[in-house]
């Protein structure tokens, strides 16, 4: 797999048939403001660029990158080679070869799963919405339960089975010094999970600092999923933080998107 060289790679102990990354800016032809490797159909970009750029995607992949239509929500959508661009989902689960689950983020966190077997993978657009989800079933529980469907196993109760043998990966977000948001959004985090309250910290009158990474983790971690890799929330991970190497539609309102994927060889 040749990829530019700012291209992030997961550093996880995935098996070998498990390949992962996640696109930077760069590789593309695309023009300001959405230089250079927009992945986004939606945002207002050139679409004969925006098509050469996946592209350069799909021949890094060496499979088909499935691009979702995202909503800010909880749906998974399987994939298999049928599947065409477009379906409405905010996360994806593959169990053959052929595919990418692919998902697309200009400050929002992509989150990659597979098991230790290499039976499947997945992939989650996390933003605060459909990680908060309702009543605590956001995108990741979402996600999770479609992996124990697609395996024909209950979903765990207690002792979480299957969740000691998943994998997780975050990519890159708005990190915690740059997401500012009001109290609706945590409330929509301490209705489900009462130890969000420190992801929070006080900003402006009534906002607050939000670390959307580590209430990824506390998602996952409640869920059983033990092994977490990736975004820790430093300033290296975080899209406002970093122009010249990645999207954020917090910082420039007019962007790309970048893309986190996942496939099985």
């Amino acid at each position: 797999m040749s990829v530019p060289a700012d291209w992030l790679v997961p550093d996880w102990p995935a098996p070998a048939r498990v390949r992962a990354l996640c696109t930077t800016r760069s590789g593309g032809q695309s023009q300001a403001p959405y230089d250079l490797l927009n992945l986004g159909t939606h945002v207002g970009d050139n679409l004969s660029d925006v098509q050469a750029n996946r592209a350069v995607l799909q021949r890094a992949l060496a499979v088909r990158p499935v691009f979702l239509e995202q909503v800010h929500g909880t749906q998974v959508q399987r994939l298999d080679s049928t599947v065409p661009d477009g379906a409405q989902a905010d996360a994806c689960l593959a169990t053959q070869p052929g595919v990418a689950c692919t998902i697309m983020v200009a400050d929002c966190l992509p989150i990659l799963l597979c098991d230790a077997s290499g039976s499947w993978v997945a992939a989650a657009h996390a933003g605060w919405r459909g990680l908060a989800g309702q009543g605590g079933v956001g995108v990741v529980e979402s996600t999770l339960a479609a992996v124990y469907a697609s395996n024909r196993t209950p979903a765990p109760v207690d002792s979480a089975p299957l969740a000691p043998e998943i994998i997780a990966w975050l990519g890159p977000c708005i990190g915690p010094a740059a997401f500012e948001v009001g109290d609706e959004v945590r409330h929509a985090f301490l209705d489900g999970t009462p130890g969000a309250a420190d992801c929070f910290v006080p900003a402006n009158a009534g906002k607050w600092l939000a670390n959307l990474s580590a209430l990824a983790r506390q998602r996952l971690l409640a869920a059983g999923v033990q092994a977490i890799y990736g975004n820790d929330g430093s300033t290296p991970w975080c899209t406002v933080s970093n122009p010249s190497r990645f999207f954020s539609h917090r910082r420039d309102r007019v962007s790309g998107r970048l893309a986190a994927c996942v496939w099985l060889d």
